[in-house]
């Protein structure tokens, strides 16, 4: 079996955050979605759970981070600047907010970040591993 990362965020609208995630370019697995939880692809190896409030109290008692804290941030590859650009441009225009952080640009690398309808940070970032300065 191949290695895969299955990232579990907690939403407040299981529809919405479907939505938001399906602009970005994620698809539905619906073998593993239901009314509590959706398995939203991004790769063969990269998966996100969004589960309902009361799903994800089924895994943990822990609190819910509070509004406007990050508990992580997830940084997710692109094929180029433009991608990370509209990107960025899709998630403020479907229920997310573009820029949270400033964007960064070491030649390289050039990234941005955004936030989920519930507040989950992302990075979106283009790196090119041959441009790397020596050193």
């Amino acid at each position: 079996m191949p290695k895969m990362i299955f990232v579990n965020l907690p939403v407040a609208d299981l529809k919405k955050s479907m939505a938001f995630y399906a602009s970005l370019g994620f698809a539905n697995n619906p073998h593993f979605s239901d009314d509590t939880a959706a398995c939203m692809v991004w790769s063969e190896a990269v998966h996100v759970m969004l589960l309902t409030h009361a799903k994800w109290r089924g895994f943990t008692e822990r609190p819910l981070p509070s509004e406007g804290a990050s508990e992580v941030m997830l940084a997710i590859s692109l094929d180029d600047r433009a991608a990370v650009d509209a990107m960025n441009g899709t998630a403020a225009a479907n229920g997310g907010t573009a820029d949270i952080n400033p964007a960064q640009d070491h030649g390289f690398m050039y990234s941005r970040s955004l936030a989920d309808p519930d507040g989950h940070v992302w990075e979106a970032f283009w790196m090119d591993p041959a441009a790397i300065p020596p050193g």
